[in-house]
């Protein structure tokens, strides 16, 4: 009896202590916890989508695309629902390749993060984004996915819009690609991460990258009521997207293509040629019309994600580099196209404008003979017949004269450096300023870059000059390096006076890019004053409502005076007809349209001369200025005049249709219909 009357005593405390606990943990659940979990319950019962806006379209001054959207059936891969299955998503992948065609590995490799050691192809986006891997994915394969969702978990199936580029090739530097953003653009720009859909693609250069917010647009959001298994049951809540705003730039598309075709023709025809840049600008607005870079690539190669190899074709520079722009990173001599500074250089130093110069085939600066073309003297020469002629010992003599005066290798306080600061005053040595990203500076290479570069450099050179060049097979070309070694190691921190006399003709250390050549030549044959470039014109809602238009900002002004830059304008308006340049232009109709401008070629150490022509016409109220370079193109004349030449036939409609009617750009922004449509193109 005893030992039942225990037996129920603890019964009893058990129960009691049992439901003491349920008690506690009711008031846990209840109380303490209670907001927590029917937080979660309500997480349970919806699930919020982001839903990507549609990107806005960059558009021609005419609104014809250069890159629109198009609709496309895209395979995604989730990595964090393959993480979660048994195998890590090993069988999964094995079934969607099957799909797909396409083997286990290539998608595994796909689908990876990128990283330090981890190269392409590989997923540089969020790791928790869905893994596009299929851009343009059938009916059929799509309905196999969705059908049996239950072999297929993480993988979706979905109509997307895909970035098109309708004019291939033509202008890829310029417009830029779209990769997915990253991790680190989501911690960085502030309102991006709570709209991210996880499929959202950033603009990588060009105008993708720097109009990016713009044509982005803004995402929208649904809250989907699902069942237990997760299965949406109804729309709770929709908050639509706003597309993103359409760019017209103005960029003419079918100039563009002519630019492209001229660009490719002209090197084609010159053998060592490996690349070129073709720029043509509104004189009058500083606006561009084409800009070109060869070789080229199609842009499409980036979407889905692009292949280890791929990649490295872009960048390599057994293909040319085609990811990089000639017309903006390209850093080359100049050649004579320079010597419109050089001339107003020698107006700025007292030089009359009306005097006469000796042109003989050579001159002595210090010990060392510098030769005209070929050694050909030309008599006594005006500066206007200098420019027409090309004539280079009239600007080595002035050159030099003015090193002297600055004291030659031990310079004054005063030293003026008249030729590099009237160049920085025509614009080079600095960045244009344009609408796309990472321009290069160029250089003009005075005295204080000797120093800069001499701290950074002198370590090397004197270590070279006790070593010499042993891996060098061509002993000559060794002992020439070793030598120049020494030298530069020694005073590589002093400027020479062969420096000044190669300055003064785009020669030697100063490099250019084609644009700033453009925009230097549009102010001299313009109104003289230095202007930004701008592509972007305007930004508008997709029913073509005006959001905001982009102004071309004034940075400068020549340094010459309104009567040296007409005459320096007039003496190239007489080189395209009787000048170095007028072989290239023989029977094209003058009398119709004259161009005037100036050719120039730059020697490469090593490589074939560097081919210039920069050129502008009318030449009396010029409208356009074009500006070719072909990377080992010969002379001025053989290579890029006549790719000129084919430009200005395309924009007048000489022997074909005129792609500007009337030889005028577009000035007034299209319009468009309440459907989007343009109404005038």
């Amino acid at each position: 009896m005893i030992r039942i009357r225990t037996r129920l005593f603890i019964l009893h405390v058990l129960v009691l202590t049992l439901l003491v606990v349920l008690a506690v943990r009711l008031w846990q659940v209840q109380v303490v916890r209670g907001q927590e979990f029917v937080t979660r319950a309500a997480e349970t019962r919806t699930r919020t989508v982001i839903v990507p806006a549609v990107r806005g379209q960059i558009l021609d001054s005419s609104g014809r695309p250069l890159v629109r959207n198009h609709t496309s059936l895209v395979v995604s891969v989730d990595r964090t629902t393959l993480s979660r299955t048994p195998d890590g998503g090993v069988g999964v992948l094995r079934k969607l390749g099957a799909v797909l065609g396409k083997p286990l590995r290539e998608l595994q490799q796909r689908i990876r993060p990128c990283g330090p050691t981890v190269s392409q192809p590989c997923w540089t986006g969020s790791p928790y984004q869905p893994v596009p891997i299929e851009e343009k994915a059938g009916t059929r394969e799509a309905l196999q996915i969705l059908e049996r969702q239950e072999e297929f978990p993480g993988i979706t199936a979905e109509i997307q819009s895909v970035r098109q580029y309708p004019l291939g090739q033509a202008g890829a530097q310029m417009l830029g690609y779209l990769q997915p953003v990253t991790e680190a653009e989501l911690e960085k720009r502030e309102g991006l991460k709570a709209a991210y859909s996880g499929v959202d693609l950033a603009g990588r250069d060009g105008l993708e990258q720097v109009y990016d917010e713009a044509l982005r647009g803004k995402s929208g959001q649904r809250r989907v009521q699902v069942d237990r298994m997760g299965k949406p049951i109804g729309l709770e809540q929709e908050v639509r997207p706003v597309s993103g705003d359409h760019l017209i730039t103005s960029i003419d598309a079918g100039l563009q293509e002519v630019t492209e075709r001229a660009l490719h023709r002209a090197m084609e025809r010159a053998p060592k040629a490996d690349g070129g840049a073709a720029v043509v600008l509104d004189a009058r607005t500083g606006r561009v019309l084409a800009l070109s870079s060869a070789p080229g690539y199609d842009p499409g190669i980036w979407a889905g994600g692009i292949t280890a190899g791929a990649y490295q074709r872009l960048m390599s520079e057994k293909s040319g580099k085609p990811l990089v722009s000639r017309a903006i990173n390209g850093q080359f001599a100049p050649g004579s196209t320079f010597k419109v500074s050089s001339v107003a250089a020698m107006l700025r130093a007292g030089y009359p404008i009306d005097g006469t110069y000796g042109c003989p085939g050579s001159y002595m600066v210090g010990d060392r003979a510098f030769n005209n073309f070929r050694g050909i003297g030309l008599g006594t020469l005006t500066l206007h017949t200098a420019l027409v002629r090309s004539c280079d010992t009239i600007f080595y003599r002035a050159a030099y004269e003015q090193y002297l005066r600055d004291g030659g290798r031990s310079p004054k306080k005063t030293a003026k450096e008249v030729f590099a600061n009237t160049a920085r005053g025509f614009g080079f040595g600095s960045p244009t300023g344009v609408d796309l990203p990472g321009e290069s500076a160029g250089r003009i290479p005075d005295r204080a870059w000797k120093k800069e570069m001499w701290t950074l450099t002198s370590a090397t050179n004197c270590k070279r000059a006790q070593t010499g060049y042993p891996e060098v097979t061509d002993r000559a070309r060794a002992d020439f390096l070793k030598r120049l070694a020494h030298e530069n190691c020694t005073e590589g921190f002093v400027l020479r006076p062969g420096d000044s006399a190669n300055f003064s003709i785009g020669q030697g250390d100063v490099l250019v890019t084609p644009l700033q050549l453009a925009r230097a030549y549009a102010a001299l044959v313009s109104d003289g004053k230095l202007r930004s470039p701008r592509i972007g014109w305007a930004r508008v809602r997709p029913d073509g409502t005006v959001v905001e238009t982009y102004d071309v900002p004034v940075v400068g002004r020549l340094p010459v005076s309104e009567k040296e830059r007409v005459y320096i304008k007039n003496a190239l308006s007489e080189v395209a007809s009787d000048g170095t340049a007028a072989g290239a232009f023989s029977g094209f109709p003058m009398d119709e349209v004259r161009i005037g401008g100036k050719t120039g070629t730059a020697e490469v150490w090593g490589k074939a001369d560097t081919s210039w022509f920069a050129s502008f016409a009318p030449t009396k109220n010029p409208r356009f200025v074009v500006v070719a370079m072909i990377s080992q193109g010969g002379m001025g004349s053989q290579a890029a005049a006549p790719a000129v030449r084919e430009i200005y036939e395309g924009i007048y409609g000489i022997k074909r249709p005129a792609v500007l009617p009337g030889g005028k750009p577009v000035s007034t922004l299209p319009t468009f219909r309440p459907d989007g449509t343009v109404a005038r193109g």
